[in-house]
């Protein structure tokens, strides 16, 4: 087996020669590099890049972040998904700027407690920013490891995650374990990939046992599906003169915080006339025009696949008069087309209102 030592200066050897050349790679500043991490979870580099560069000229500071509103911080996230990820980021910007002075906490423990900081980020944070040496372990590093050692613990299971970490944890070098760290994500990413690994040039194809014994792609090992449920979605785009009707998400459900239109979810999809709504009704006992579009949107979360149904409706005087008490029992409010542009809102409605109204 490869010794834990050379495994490690071989690592960084190899990233010092091939590593992209990243913003967060130029600081050791605890903001920058947290802000990177949060932005790089679930996302590839490719797409998260504009996003870190639009963040640090919006919020140069940790400052800076937690002075600003969720809402600019959601419309300013919007795209990348995953919008639980901006709220914390939010969130514990406030408890780091208004509690602890400004300062990041400068240990892997101290940064656990923070909200929205996990073990990969604290390792991340602690390592990259104070030199402390404990491991990042996320999707890459669970793959070189599994492969490299010929580790066949499930990646998924409570004691798949116990193995990972204490084997990560016994090869992070007490010297430099910043470039160590980031060095066995790079070779992840770019080398021992999932699919097309480039084995026969890599600098562990003496010494990897899933290269070996042919398991580059039996390994790592991870056995739990995530079930897909199936979601029905109508929406009721009111529109009267130059205003839309919409108000912010405020359950705890998908998209918490963003904005869309008026709602009404059914375990199927219908028409208008068959949708059971208060709302619903009363458009077709005002008679009011109806556009639904034929075009049927499909849209993919971790989890759910939405069915998504737009009905324009366009509303007249009387009926927003008689309106107006259930709209607002809903959160429902008016916005000009143009007050929409800054709202921050799912990029499913986004592309929607693209493509409706912002030609």
């Amino acid at each position: 087996m490869l010794e834990k030592t050379l495994f490690a200066s071989w690592l960084v050897t190899w990233y010092q020669a091939y590593k992209r050349n990243l913003p967060w790679r130029e600081t050791n500043d605890p903001y920058k590099i947290w802000l990177s991490e949060v932005i790089l979870q679930q996302t590839r580099v490719a797409q998260g890049l504009p996003y870190y560069q639009r963040f640090v000229a919006r919020y140069p500071s940790i400052q800076a972040l937690a002075c600003a509103d969720e809402e600019e911080v959601l419309r300013l996230w919007q795209g990348l998904g995953y919008y639980s990820r901006a709220r914390n980021l939010h969130a514990c910007a406030r408890v780091v700027v208004n509690e602890l002075g400004g300062k990041f906490p400068s240990t892997y423990k101290d940064l656990l407690h923070l909200k929205g900081i996990g073990q990969y980020t604290a390792g991340a944070i602690a390592s990259i920013a104070f030199k402390e040496s404990v491991p990042v372990v996320d999707g890459n590093v669970y793959r070189v490891l599994s492969r490299v050692f010929g580790e066949e613990e499930d990646i998924a299971s409570t004691r798949g995650i116990k193995v990972f970490y204490a084997l990560a944890r016994s090869l992070v070098p007490i010297k430099d374990p910043d470039l160590y760290n980031q060095a066995i994500m790079e070779f992840g990413a770019m080398h021992c990939t999932p699919n097309n690994p480039k084995c026969e040039s890599c600098i562990f194809k003496a010494h990897c046992v899933a290269f070996r014994t042919g398991r580059q792609y039996a390994l790592p090992v991870k056995s739990k599906k995530i079930k897909i449920k199936q979601r029905f979605f109508h929406y009721l785009v009111i529109q009267h003169a130059d205003k839309l009707y919409m108000k912010c998400r405020k359950d705890r459900d998908i998209w918490q915080g963003l904005y869309d239109f008026y709602l009404i979810e059914n375990r199927r999809l219908s028409g208008l006339d068959r949708l059971d709504d208060t709302l619903a009704a009363l458009i077709q006992h005002h008679k009011l025009p109806v556009s639904n579009k034929p075009t049927l949107h499909k849209y993919l979360l971790t989890h759910r696949q939405l069915y998504v149904h737009f009905l324009r409706v366009q509303a007249t005087a009387s009926f927003i008069r008689e309106a107006t008490p259930l709209l607002s029992q809903t959160g429902i409010r008016s916005f000009t087309i143009a007050q929409t542009r800054a709202l921050p809102k799912p990029i499913l409605i986004d592309n929607f209102l693209k493509e409706e109204f912002y030609s």
